[in-house]
C-alpha cells in the first residue's frame, strides 16, 4: 500500500545543517523549503522492509544496530539521500528509481551511515556555533575600528577602512572554513561507507558507479569553480579517491544475489506504477515485457486507472506465480477497497496481514476495509486490529482516522475524538488537534489514560511553522 503522508512532527528538527550530511548529488532546497510543514513522505511496507534489509548489516558494521535507525522515503523524484537528526536516513524515491541494482542503493545508504557513525550532525552544529562566536567577535572588533575612525573626524580614514575590512574579511574566512569542514565530512563519509561495505562482504562498486554518474552530469557546472568555495569535494577528485578505495576491496566484482535483484526490481516497478504517469510506466515496462516486475507495474496501473476487472485478473496471475507474496494480496485488497468493494477486500487483506507477519500498514488497510463495509458486526474487529497497528506504527494518520470512525460507529465518542485528534496532530493540523483533544477531555474522566493522552495533545507545543 503506497501512501502519501506528511511527515510533520519528526522532521521539525530539519535544519540547514543537513547540508553537512547530504550526498549533494541533487539540491536539497525543496525539502528545506517545506521544513515547517514537513516534507511529503511515502509509506509502503514492501519498500520499507527491503530498505531495512539493505541497511541492517551496514548499521551493524557501524555499531549502530541498536540505535533503531529508521528509513524514510521522501516523495521527490530527484536523486537525493540525507540524514537530519541522527535517527533516520531519508531517501528520495527518485534515488530508488535511479538505482538499477541493490548495490548502487546500498552504497548510498552506506555513505549516509558514515555520517551517522561519524556524528557529523552534532559536530557540524558545534562548528557552526563556533563560527557564530568567531563572527560576533570579528564584527565587534570591526565595528570598534569603524567607530574609532569616525571619531577621528574622517569616515574615510585608514582606521575606518581597516574596520570595514575587518568586518568583511573574517566573515569570508569563516565561511570558507565551514565549507571546508563540510567537504571533509563528505570525504570521511565516503571512506566510512566503503569500510562498512567491506566489513559486510559487499562491493563498493555500486557506490562508485552512482557517484561517477552524477559527477559526469555535474562536470560542466563545476568547470572553473573555486574548489575552496565548494561544500563538497570537487567531483573528479572525490570520484578518483572513491575509486581507489573501492577497487582495493576483494569484493569489487561481487554481484547482487539474483533474488535480491528481483525484489529491488519489484520495488522500483511498484513505485513507478504508483508515482509516475501511465505513459511513463508503459515506456519503462512495455506490454511486450513479460517479466514479473513489468506484470506488477501493469497490474497496479490498470487498477489505478479504473479497470478493476482486468486488474484483478492480472493480480490473480501474480498470486499464482508467488502464492506466499503478501504484497500481491495487499494489492488485491487495496484494488477492491478503492473499487468500492470493501467486503470482498477483507479476505485478501487478512491473508496479506498473515503473510507479512502483521505489518501495521497492512493492518490499517484491513481496518479501513472493515470500517468501510458499514457492517457493525465488523466494528470490534476493526478496533482491535487498528489499535494493534497504531501501537506499533504510531505515526501514520490513516490508522487513527480509521480508528476514530470505528469508535464513532460504536458510539464511543470520547475515543473517537481522541483518535481524530491524534490523526490531526500527525497531519500537522495543530489547531484541529487541540480542539478535538479539548472536547475529548470533557468526555473522559479526569486522570484516565484517555484524558491524559488528550491533555498531552492540548498542551503540546507545536514545532515552529506558519501561523495557524
Amino acid at each position: 500500500m503506497l501512501l502519501r503522508l506528511a511527515l510533520c512532527k519528526k522532521t521539525s528538527g530539519l535544519t540547514a545543517v543537513t547540508v553537512a550530511a547530504t550526498l549533494a548529488l541533487a539540491p536539497i532546497a525543496p525539502a528545506l523549503a517545506q521544513e515547517n510543514k514537513g516534507p511529503p513522505v511515502l509509506r509502503d511496507t514492501e519498500a520499507e522492509q527491503l530498505l531495512r534489509e539493505y541497511t541492517r548489516p551496514i548499521l551493524r558494521a557501524a555499531g549502530l544496530e541498536k540505535q533503531n535507525i529508521q528509513m524514510v522515503i521522501i516523495n521527490d523524484s530527484s536523486f537525493n539521500a540525507f540524514v537530519a537528526d541522527g535517527r533516520r536516513i531519508f531517501v528520495n524515491y527518485g534515488a530508488i528509481m535511479q538505482s538499477e541494482t541493490p548495490n548502487q542503493l546500498i552504497g548510498v545508504l552506506a555513505h549516509e551511515t558514515g555520517h551517522l557513525a561519524g556524528g557529523h550532525l552534532a559536530k557540524m552544529r558545534e562548528q557552526m556555533a563556533q563560527a557564530q562566536t568567531q563572527m560576533i567577535i570579528a564584527m565587534l572588533l570591526g565595528a570598534g575600528a569603524v567607530v574609532a575612525g569616525a571619531r577621528g573626524g574622517n569616515s574615510n580614514s585608514g582606521l575606518a577602512n581597516a574596520g570595514a575590512a575587518a568586518l568583511a574579511g573574517p566573515q569570508e574566512m569563516i565561511r570558507r572554513n565551514l565549507i571546508s569542514y563540510v567537504r571533509q565530512q563528505e570525504e570521511n563519509a565516503d571512506r566510512a561507507g566503503v569500510k562498512f561495505l567491506n566489513a559486510t562482504g559487499q562491493s563498493a562498486k555500486g557506490m562508485y558507479e552512482t557517484f561517477k554518474r552524477f559527477t559526469n552530469d555535474s562536470l560542466f557546472a563545476a568547470r572553473g569553480a573555486d574548489p575552496y568555495l565548494q561544500s563538497h569535494p570537487m567531483p573528479a577528485e572525490r570520484v578518483a579517491a572513491l575509486e581507489e578505495l573501492a577497487r582495493s576491496s576483494p569484493n569489487w566484482d561481487k554481484k547482487d544475489d539474483p533474488a535480491l535483484q528481483l525484489r529491488h526490481d519489484m520495488m522500483r516497478a511498484k513505485i513507478s506504477a504508483f508515482m509516475e504517469r501511465q505513459d511513463t510506466v508503459y515506456r519503462r515496462y512495455p506490454m511486450s515485457n513479460d517479466s514479473l516486475p513489468a506484470r506488477y507495474a501493469h497490474a497496479i496501473t490498470t487498477y489505478l486507472h479504473g479497470d478493476l476487472r482486468n486488474a484483478l485478473a492480472q493480480i490473480d496471475g501474480l498470486i499464482a506465480l508467488q502464492p506466499a507474496n503478501p504484497y500481491f494480496y495487499e494489492l488485491r485488497g487495496q484494488a477492491l477497497l478503492e473499487g468500492g468493494k470493501p467486503t470482498e477486500a477483507i479476505a485478501p487483506l487478512h491473508k496479506a496481514v498473515q503473510l507479512s507477519n502483521s505489518s501495521p500498514l497492512i493492518e490499517m488497510l484491513l481496518g479501513q476495509a472493515l470500517v468501510a463495509t458499514d457492517n457493525k458486526a465488523y466494528t470490534d474487529e476493526a478496533i482491535k486490529i487498528l489499535r494493534a497497528a497504531v501501537s506499533r506504527e504510531s505515526e501514520a494518520p490513516l490508522g487513527y482516522t480509521q480508528l476514530a470512525m470505528a469508535y464513532g460507529k460504536k458510539g464511543d465518542y470520547a475515543e473517537a475524538d481522541l483518535a481524530s485528534a491524534q490523526a490531526a496532530y500527525l497531519r500537522g493540523d495543530n489547531k484541529t488537534a487541540r480542539d478535538l483533544a479539548s472536547r475529548a477531555k470533557t468526555r473522559f474522566a479526569i486522570g484516565t489514560p484517555g484524558w491524559v493522552k488528550a491533555d498531552d495533545i492540548v498542551t503540546a507545543k507545536p514545532p515552529p511553522g506558519p501561523k495557524e
